[in-house]
């Protein structure tokens, strides 16, 4: 285990700011969001980058958090509590470890923030990217690396996925899991409640209407990686388009992020070059299996998505036999730790205390 510090070689930075005053604007499509991201927003967006963002105070901030890389994961470590068990935080996409961190200043006991496979500066799976192969590299750094005999973990999107397989892999290790949006099962059975019939066509409507970048990505990685791999303004525009659907913003993305957060995420992918490389778990998607019923104490915390509806709870009893705790907030997105930390942070805690 390697202790870590961030640090962007100038040259990089010159060449990222010279990159983005030279960008070459797309001609809009439709105004304003309507066809993906508001052509005058990015424009204002890539301006701000280029001239005003301080990316040396950025990364001052992030470097106050203890980072090291062990078997080719990155990842923070926070001490705080040896006698209780400590909590791994897990991230999706398109995140980074630097959105958890807000909820990890809240919580009372050790703190484990790894950068998924692929994503910064962790490396690759060596096969496929699943969410098994995820969970193997995340139980390893638990245990064997850090030496926890037992933990909670924590996530929403892919993080949450992943907090499901480490819950019915190793459930004498995994005290319980606390998932954003989930958990869902593997497969519906019949019969289907009314409840859960409205959800799944939402979720059929909402795949229609925003899930392009799933089935672009998920089939032709390295096509669109190609693109935003020497744009940084594409780069920009693909995430910061999904930072304002996902979020539960109502439409003022800067209102949940704002623009130094937003360019904090997008040098981050930038100058790891690992766009691309975050794609390999839709890419891989379909290599998972079919995840067993998760027995481990569960708790759920349901997040405000765009255009869905909440998931019945049913839902989640049908993948989960043992939920203690299950909320649904008025306020919070996909990014739920992000956007609403007291909240997320007051729920774990109080759920961790439950279970120990």
């Amino acid at each position: 285990m390697d202790p870590f510090t961030i640090a962007v070689p100038e040259g990089e930075l010159d060449d990222l700011r010279s990159r983005l005053r030279r960008t070459r604007f797309a001609v809009p499509t439709a105004k304003d969001w309507e066809a993906g991201v508001d052509p005058e927003y990015l424009r204002s967006l890539v301006s701000y980058w280029a001239d005003e963002f301080d990316w040396r105070a950025a990364e001052a901030r992030l470097n106050e958090y203890p980072q090291y890389v062990a078997d080719g994961t990155h990842f923070v470590h926070i001490r705080r509590d040896p006698t209780r068990p400590p909590v791994l935080l897990t991230h999706g996409w398109p995140s980074t470890f630097a959105e958890l961190l807000p909820l990890a200043d809240l919580l009372e006991v050790d703190v484990v923030i790894p950068s998924l496979p692929g994503f910064l500066w962790s490396t690759p799976t060596e096969g496929p990217t699943t969410k098994v192969a995820i969970a193997e590299r995340y139980h390893r750094l638990m245990t064997e690396t850090l030496g926890y005999d037992r933990y909670f973990a924590f996530g929403g999107d892919i993080g949450g996925s992943v907090c499901g397989w480490l819950a019915t892999m190793y459930p004498d290790q995994v005290a319980g899991i606390h998932v954003i949006h989930g958990p869902f099962p593997s497969d519906f059975a019949e019969p289907i409640t009314a409840a859960e019939q409205v959800w799944l066509d939402s979720d059929d409507d909402r795949g229609e209407e925003d899930g392009g970048y799933g089935a672009i990505v998920g089939t032709r990685p390295d096509t669109v990686a190609a693109a935003l791999l020497d744009s940084p303004s594409g780069l920009a525009a693909f995430i910061i388009d999904k930072l304002r659907a996902w979020s539960d913003c109502h439409g003022d993305l800067e209102s949940r992020f704002s623009r130094d957060d937003i360019c904090t995420i997008v040098t981050l992918y930038w100058v790891t070059a690992s766009i691309g490389t975050s794609f390999r778990p839709y890419y891989d998607g379909s290599h998972n299996g079919a995840r067993p019923t998760i027995a481990v104490p569960v708790a759920v915390t349901q997040s405000q998505e765009w255009n869905m509806p909440l998931f019945p709870r049913s839902i989640a009893d049908r993948a989960a036999s043992d939920i203690r705790r299950y909320l649904a907030p008025d306020g919070g997105g996909h990014f739920m730790a992000f956007e609403e930390p007291k909240l997320v942070a007051a729920e774990l805690t109080a759920f961790m205390h439950d279970i120990t």
